[in-house]
């Protein structure tokens, strides 16, 4: 799955505050993500992140490609 910073993504399920729509803020081996609900940073390994991902909300595009 193609992860990229800035990314918004529906998960499958919802953050404790009732949010289900975070932020992609760091990528690599591990996926930090920022719930659009109460700002709160989760750390997930890449597979749970990708395996918890819904949909795609809004794709942060290549600038100038």
């Amino acid at each position: 799955m193609d992860l990229k910073l800035g990314d918004r993504v529906e998960m499958k399920k919802p953050h404790p505050c009732g949010a289900k729509v975070f932020t992609i803020t760091r990528v690599g081996m591990d996926i930090k993500l920022r719930c659009s609900g109460c700002g709160h940073e989760v750390m997930l390994p890449r597979a749970r992140a990708e395996k918890g991902i819904k949909k795609f909300l809004e794709r942060e595009e290549a600038a100038h490609e």
